[in-house]
């Protein structure tokens, strides 16, 4: 077999679904910090030389996972914004619901979430590279949204997006990341209607 043929079967779909699933496994055990890469290709059932091949380092791999996590659990979903149809109170309430759904009852997507949260002191490349590539996407989608509709009188859209994202985002820490929703309780639906009711009067 030729050496290009032999490269483009290591980096097949199926040989890169086979890493993240093998590297998911390790990080979530382990961290981001103390996971390796032999650890990942043996539970990948790869070589390291065909995951070097998909993958030239850690961060890249951490990356794609996030992008994958992101884009299976619809987590932070800007496709869902940019397609919307229909009036804003649906929208903003599916948003905020789908969101809180695919993180909150996922307990593979709050361990990762922790693990980046953990490790953005020692390698802040990773909370920037969670930012930049699903955090950022999803906050330009909901800020063009609404900014698309002027009868809501938003005084400023991308403001406003923030402080919706941003509410959902604290909820979610309080209650499931820090595990501390017992000691300021909010109850979920009650904190949707109301958000909602703040942005359109």
């Amino acid at each position: 077999m030729s050496k290009s043929k032999s490269v483009e079967r290591d980096l097949s779909p199926e040989k890169t679904e086979m890493i993240l699933d093998g590297a998911m496994q390790e990080f979530l055990e382990n961290g981001y910090a103390a996971a390796r890469i032999d650890k990942i290709a043996v539970a990948a059932g790869v070589s390291k030389a065909t995951i070097y091949r998909r993958f030239p380092d850690k961060e890249s791999l951490f990356t794609a996972l996030m992008q994958q996590l992101a884009c299976k659990k619809e987590l932070f979903n800007s496709a869902q914004i940019q397609s919307a149809q229909g009036d804003p109170v649906s929208l903003l309430r599916s948003f905020a619901n789908r969101m809180l759904e695919h993180i909150a009852d996922d307990p593979q997507a709050l361990t990762f979430f922790r693990i980046i949260i953990g490790e953005s002191g020692r390698f802040p490349e990773l909370a920037r590279a969670f930012v930049k590539n699903i955090e950022k996407p999803m906050l330009e989608a909901l800020t063009q949204y609404l900014a698309s509709h002027p009868e809501l009188g938003l005084p400023d859209a991308e403001v406003t997006a923030r402080a919706f994202v941003g509410t959902l985002v604290h909820f979610v820490l309080l209650r499931d990341i820090m595990q501390s929703g017992d000691i300021v309780p909010m109850e979920r639906d009650r904190l949707l209607d109301n958000l909602v009711k703040l942005i359109i009067k």
